[in-house]
Protein backbone atom coordinates (compact mmCIF):
# COMPACT_ATOMS: atom_id res chain seq x y z
CA UNK A 1 0.00 0.00 0.00
CA UNK A 2 1.43 3.36 -1.02
CA UNK A 3 1.59 6.37 1.35
CA UNK A 4 -1.44 8.62 0.80
CA UNK A 5 -3.57 5.84 -0.71
CA UNK A 6 -7.12 5.79 0.64
CA UNK A 7 -7.31 3.05 3.26
CA UNK A 8 -10.69 3.67 4.86
CA UNK A 9 -11.99 0.17 4.16
CA UNK A 10 -9.02 -1.66 5.75
CA UNK A 11 -9.18 -2.80 9.40
CA UNK A 12 -7.58 -0.36 11.81
CA UNK A 13 -4.97 -2.85 13.05
CA UNK A 14 -3.80 -3.47 9.49
CA UNK A 15 -3.56 0.25 8.77
CA UNK A 16 -1.57 0.97 11.91
CA UNK A 17 0.89 -1.78 11.04
CA UNK A 18 1.85 -0.02 7.80
CA UNK A 19 5.27 1.51 8.69
CA UNK A 20 4.79 4.62 6.57
CA UNK A 21 5.50 7.22 9.23
CA UNK A 22 5.14 8.30 12.85
CA UNK A 23 1.84 8.35 14.71
CA UNK A 24 0.64 11.97 14.88
CA UNK A 25 -0.92 13.37 18.08
CA UNK A 26 -2.10 16.86 17.04
CA UNK A 27 -2.51 19.66 19.54
CA UNK A 28 -5.98 21.17 19.89
CA UNK A 29 -6.16 24.72 18.54
CA UNK A 30 -7.81 27.53 20.50
CA UNK A 31 -8.68 31.01 19.34
CA UNK A 32 -7.85 34.29 21.06
CA UNK A 33 -11.04 33.99 23.14
CA UNK A 34 -10.05 30.53 24.33
CA UNK A 35 -12.66 28.63 22.32
CA UNK A 36 -11.77 25.73 20.03
CA UNK A 37 -10.56 26.94 16.62
CA UNK A 38 -11.69 24.22 14.23
CA UNK A 39 -10.32 25.85 11.07
CA UNK A 40 -6.79 26.04 12.50
CA UNK A 41 -7.17 22.54 13.91
CA UNK A 42 -8.12 21.19 10.47
CA UNK A 43 -5.06 22.92 8.99
CA UNK A 44 -2.82 21.36 11.66
CA UNK A 45 -4.21 17.88 11.02
CA UNK A 46 -4.15 18.30 7.23
CA UNK A 47 -0.53 19.46 7.34
CA UNK A 48 0.45 16.44 9.45
CA UNK A 49 -1.21 14.00 7.10
CA UNK A 50 0.44 15.67 4.10
CA UNK A 51 3.82 15.52 5.87
CA UNK A 52 3.62 11.74 6.19
CA UNK A 53 1.84 10.76 9.41
CA UNK A 54 0.69 7.13 9.51
CA UNK A 55 -2.32 7.93 11.71
CA UNK A 56 -3.96 10.81 13.56
CA UNK A 57 -4.67 10.39 17.28
CA UNK A 58 -7.13 13.20 17.93
CA UNK A 59 -8.00 14.65 21.34
CA UNK A 60 -5.59 12.48 23.29
CA UNK A 61 -2.90 13.60 25.74
CA UNK A 62 -1.14 16.10 23.48
CA UNK A 63 -4.56 17.23 22.29
CA UNK A 64 -5.63 18.17 25.84
CA UNK A 65 -8.44 15.62 26.13
CA UNK A 66 -8.78 16.57 29.80
CA UNK A 67 -9.59 20.18 28.90
CA UNK A 68 -12.34 19.56 26.32
CA UNK A 69 -16.07 19.44 26.91
CA UNK A 70 -17.88 16.48 25.28
CA UNK A 71 -19.29 18.84 22.66
CA UNK A 72 -15.86 20.26 21.84
CA UNK A 73 -14.44 16.76 21.73
CA UNK A 74 -16.99 15.58 19.16
CA UNK A 75 -16.44 18.65 16.97
CA UNK A 76 -12.66 18.19 17.07
CA UNK A 77 -12.82 14.49 16.22
CA UNK A 78 -15.20 15.24 13.34
CA UNK A 79 -12.84 17.98 12.11
CA UNK A 80 -9.88 15.57 12.27
CA UNK A 81 -11.81 12.98 10.26
CA UNK A 82 -12.68 15.63 7.67
CA UNK A 83 -9.08 16.83 7.43
CA UNK A 84 -7.65 13.30 7.14
CA UNK A 85 -10.00 12.58 4.22
CA UNK A 86 -9.65 8.82 4.68
CA UNK A 87 -5.95 8.82 3.86
CA UNK A 88 -4.93 7.74 7.34
CA UNK A 89 -7.02 6.41 10.24
CA UNK A 90 -8.22 8.74 12.99
CA UNK A 91 -8.15 7.40 16.55
CA UNK A 92 -9.86 9.41 19.31
CA UNK A 93 -9.21 9.50 23.03
CA UNK A 94 -11.76 8.19 25.54
CA UNK A 95 -11.33 8.40 29.29
CA UNK A 96 -12.58 9.22 32.81
CA UNK A 97 -14.91 6.76 34.57
CA UNK A 98 -16.62 3.98 32.66
CA UNK A 99 -19.88 5.79 31.87
CA UNK A 100 -18.13 8.95 30.70
CA UNK A 101 -15.57 6.93 28.72
CA UNK A 102 -18.45 5.15 26.99
CA UNK A 103 -20.07 8.50 26.24
CA UNK A 104 -16.86 9.81 24.66
CA UNK A 105 -16.48 6.58 22.71
CA UNK A 106 -19.96 6.93 21.23
CA UNK A 107 -19.34 10.58 20.39
CA UNK A 108 -16.13 9.54 18.59
CA UNK A 109 -17.99 6.86 16.69
CA UNK A 110 -20.69 9.34 15.65
CA UNK A 111 -17.97 11.75 14.50
CA UNK A 112 -16.48 9.14 12.18
CA UNK A 113 -13.40 8.00 14.11
CA UNK A 114 -11.76 4.72 13.15
CA UNK A 115 -10.77 3.69 16.67
CA UNK A 116 -10.28 4.66 20.30
CA UNK A 117 -7.30 5.22 22.57
CA UNK A 118 -8.62 4.28 26.01
CA UNK A 119 -7.00 6.65 28.49
CA UNK A 120 -6.63 5.69 32.18
CA UNK A 121 -9.72 6.03 34.38
CA UNK A 122 -9.96 9.24 36.38
CA UNK A 123 -7.78 9.21 39.51
CA UNK A 124 -8.90 5.98 41.20
CA UNK A 125 -6.37 3.21 41.73
CA UNK A 126 -8.32 0.08 40.81
CA UNK A 127 -7.54 -3.62 41.10
CA UNK A 128 -6.90 -5.66 37.96
CA UNK A 129 -10.44 -7.07 38.04
CA UNK A 130 -11.96 -3.59 37.99
CA UNK A 131 -9.66 -2.35 35.24
CA UNK A 132 -10.49 -5.34 33.09
CA UNK A 133 -14.20 -4.77 33.59
CA UNK A 134 -13.81 -1.08 32.70
CA UNK A 135 -12.03 -1.72 29.39
CA UNK A 136 -14.32 -4.59 28.43
CA UNK A 137 -17.37 -2.39 28.91
CA UNK A 138 -15.74 0.34 26.86
CA UNK A 139 -14.87 -2.10 24.07
CA UNK A 140 -18.45 -3.41 24.01
CA UNK A 141 -19.99 0.05 23.83
CA UNK A 142 -19.20 0.75 20.16
CA UNK A 143 -17.98 -1.00 17.03
CA UNK A 144 -14.69 0.92 17.22
CA UNK A 145 -11.48 -1.04 17.91
CA UNK A 146 -9.78 -0.03 21.16
CA UNK A 147 -6.13 0.52 22.10
CA UNK A 148 -5.63 0.48 25.87
CA UNK A 149 -3.18 3.03 27.31
CA UNK A 150 -1.05 1.76 30.21
CA UNK A 151 0.28 4.51 32.49
CA UNK A 152 -0.18 6.18 35.88
CA UNK A 153 -3.11 4.43 37.62
CA UNK A 154 -3.76 1.92 34.82
CA UNK A 155 -0.90 -0.57 35.08
CA UNK A 156 -1.56 -4.18 34.09
CA UNK A 157 -0.17 -7.56 34.95
CA UNK A 158 0.73 -9.83 32.03
CA UNK A 159 -2.30 -11.96 32.93
CA UNK A 160 -4.63 -8.97 32.60
CA UNK A 161 -3.18 -8.01 29.21
CA UNK A 162 -3.76 -11.60 28.04
CA UNK A 163 -7.42 -11.14 28.97
CA UNK A 164 -7.51 -7.77 27.22
CA UNK A 165 -6.05 -9.39 24.09
CA UNK A 166 -8.79 -12.03 24.23
CA UNK A 167 -11.50 -9.35 24.43
CA UNK A 168 -13.43 -8.62 21.25
CA UNK A 169 -12.68 -5.11 20.06
CA UNK A 170 -9.41 -4.58 21.94
CA UNK A 171 -6.54 -4.61 19.45
CA UNK A 172 -3.51 -3.28 21.29
CA UNK A 173 -1.67 -1.84 24.27
CA UNK A 174 0.08 1.51 24.36
CA UNK A 175 2.73 1.68 27.07
CA UNK A 176 3.38 4.98 28.82
CA UNK A 177 4.91 3.41 31.92
CA UNK A 178 8.39 2.52 30.67
CA UNK A 179 8.92 -0.67 32.69
CA UNK A 180 10.74 -2.76 30.07
CA UNK A 181 10.84 -5.85 32.27
CA UNK A 182 7.04 -5.72 32.61
CA UNK A 183 6.64 -5.08 28.88
CA UNK A 184 8.81 -8.08 28.02
CA UNK A 185 6.68 -10.28 30.26
CA UNK A 186 3.48 -8.87 28.74
CA UNK A 187 4.67 -9.50 25.18
CA UNK A 188 5.77 -13.02 26.09
CA UNK A 189 2.52 -13.86 27.91
CA UNK A 190 0.29 -12.63 25.06
CA UNK A 191 2.44 -14.38 22.48
CA UNK A 192 2.11 -17.73 24.25
CA UNK A 193 -1.41 -17.51 25.70
CA UNK A 194 -3.35 -15.31 23.25
CA UNK A 195 -1.44 -15.52 19.95
CA UNK A 196 -2.61 -13.21 17.21
CA UNK A 197 -2.02 -9.73 15.86
CA UNK A 198 -2.16 -7.80 19.13
CA UNK A 199 -0.41 -4.43 18.68
CA UNK A 200 2.05 -2.70 21.00
CA UNK A 201 2.93 1.00 21.07
CA UNK A 202 5.65 2.98 22.82
CA UNK A 203 3.66 5.82 24.36
CA UNK A 204 6.26 7.47 26.55
CA UNK A 205 6.68 11.26 26.20
CA UNK A 206 9.14 11.89 23.34
CA UNK A 207 9.02 8.17 22.54
CA UNK A 208 11.90 8.45 20.09
CA UNK A 209 14.24 8.71 23.09
CA UNK A 210 13.37 5.15 24.18
CA UNK A 211 12.40 3.57 20.88
CA UNK A 212 15.67 1.67 20.42
CA UNK A 213 14.93 -0.20 23.64
CA UNK A 214 11.29 -0.81 22.71
CA UNK A 215 12.27 -2.01 19.26
CA UNK A 216 14.38 -4.71 20.93
CA UNK A 217 11.14 -6.02 22.47
CA UNK A 218 9.47 -6.08 19.06
CA UNK A 219 7.54 -2.82 19.64
CA UNK A 220 7.86 -0.86 16.41
CA UNK A 221 4.93 1.57 16.74
CA UNK A 222 5.36 4.78 18.71
CA UNK A 223 3.72 8.14 19.24
CA UNK A 224 5.58 11.26 18.16
CA UNK A 225 4.76 14.61 19.74
CA UNK A 226 7.82 16.03 17.97
CA UNK A 227 6.04 15.37 14.67
CA UNK A 228 3.62 18.18 15.60
CA UNK A 229 6.23 20.90 15.25
CA UNK A 230 9.24 19.49 13.43
CA UNK A 231 7.90 16.69 11.20
CA UNK A 232 11.08 16.65 9.10
CA UNK A 233 13.14 15.46 12.07
CA UNK A 234 10.48 13.00 13.24
CA UNK A 235 10.19 11.48 9.75
CA UNK A 236 13.95 11.27 9.31
CA UNK A 237 14.29 9.50 12.65
CA UNK A 238 11.46 7.09 11.82
CA UNK A 239 13.00 6.30 8.43
CA UNK A 240 16.47 5.85 9.94
CA UNK A 241 15.10 3.37 12.47
CA UNK A 242 13.29 1.43 9.77
CA UNK A 243 16.27 1.27 7.41
CA UNK A 244 18.94 0.63 10.02
CA UNK A 245 20.70 3.98 9.62
CA UNK A 246 22.21 3.84 13.10
CA UNK A 247 24.50 6.82 12.49
CA UNK A 248 21.57 9.19 11.83
CA UNK A 249 19.58 7.70 14.72
CA UNK A 250 22.46 8.45 17.09
CA UNK A 251 23.04 11.94 15.64
CA UNK A 252 19.40 12.86 16.17
CA UNK A 253 19.26 11.31 19.63
CA UNK A 254 22.40 13.11 20.76
CA UNK A 255 21.85 16.44 19.02
CA UNK A 256 18.08 16.88 19.13
CA UNK A 257 16.02 14.40 21.15
CA UNK A 258 18.10 14.27 24.34
CA UNK A 259 18.32 18.10 24.56
CA UNK A 260 14.59 18.32 23.87
CA UNK A 261 13.79 15.82 26.64
CA UNK A 262 16.00 17.78 29.03
CA UNK A 263 14.24 21.03 28.08
CA UNK A 264 10.84 19.37 28.43
CA UNK A 265 11.77 18.27 31.95
CA UNK A 266 12.26 21.89 33.05
CA UNK A 267 8.54 22.55 33.43
CA UNK A 268 5.49 20.62 34.56
CA UNK A 269 3.07 20.07 31.71
CA UNK A 270 5.73 20.80 29.10
CA UNK A 271 4.98 17.49 27.36
CA UNK A 272 1.98 19.42 25.99
CA UNK A 273 2.77 23.11 26.48
CA UNK A 274 6.23 22.98 24.89
CA UNK A 275 4.90 21.04 21.91
CA UNK A 276 2.18 23.63 21.40
CA UNK A 277 4.78 26.39 21.58
CA UNK A 278 6.73 24.52 18.89
CA UNK A 279 3.70 24.48 16.60
CA UNK A 280 3.36 28.25 17.04
CA UNK A 281 7.06 28.68 16.24
CA UNK A 282 6.37 26.94 12.93
CA UNK A 283 3.88 29.70 12.09
CA UNK A 284 0.53 28.14 12.96
CA UNK A 285 -1.25 29.98 15.78
CA UNK A 286 -2.87 27.16 17.75
CA UNK A 287 -3.29 29.31 20.85
CA UNK A 288 -2.17 28.63 24.38
CA UNK A 289 -2.82 25.61 26.57
CA UNK A 290 -5.85 25.63 28.82
CA UNK A 291 -5.57 25.57 32.62
CA UNK A 292 -4.43 23.80 34.67
CA UNK A 293 -1.50 23.67 32.21
CA UNK A 294 0.54 26.84 31.72
CA UNK A 295 2.66 28.35 29.00
CA UNK A 296 6.44 27.71 28.87
CA UNK A 297 8.83 30.38 30.07
CA UNK A 298 10.00 32.78 27.36
CA UNK A 299 13.59 31.59 27.68
CA UNK A 300 12.49 27.98 27.25
CA UNK A 301 10.62 28.87 24.06
CA UNK A 302 13.76 30.59 22.78
CA UNK A 303 15.78 27.45 23.53
CA UNK A 304 13.15 25.39 21.69
CA UNK A 305 13.50 27.61 18.61
CA UNK A 306 17.27 27.09 18.69
CA UNK A 307 16.77 23.36 19.05
CA UNK A 308 14.48 23.26 16.03
CA UNK A 309 17.20 24.98 14.01
CA UNK A 310 19.70 22.43 15.33
CA UNK A 311 17.44 19.60 14.21
CA UNK A 312 17.28 20.99 10.69
CA UNK A 313 21.08 21.46 10.67
CA UNK A 314 21.58 17.81 11.64
CA UNK A 315 19.46 16.74 8.69
CA UNK A 316 21.49 18.95 6.35
CA UNK A 317 24.72 17.46 7.68
CA UNK A 318 23.40 13.97 7.02
CA UNK A 319 22.77 14.64 3.31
Amino acid sequence: MEPGELVTSAPLAARLNIPSGPLFFPVTAYGSDGSVDLDTYRTHVRDGVAAGAAAVFACCGTGEFHALTPEEFERCVRAAVEAAEGRVPVVAGAGYGTELAVRYARLAEAAGADGLLALPPYLVVAAQEGLLRHYRQLAAATALPVIVYQRDNAVFTPETVVELARTDGIIGLKDGLGDLDLMQRIVSAVRTEAPGDFLYFNGLPTAEQTQLAYRALGVTLYSSAVFCFVPEVALAFHRALRTGDDDLVERLLDGFYRPFVELRARGRGYAVALVKAGVRLRGLDVGEVRPPLHEPAEDHVKQLAELIERGHALLEEAK
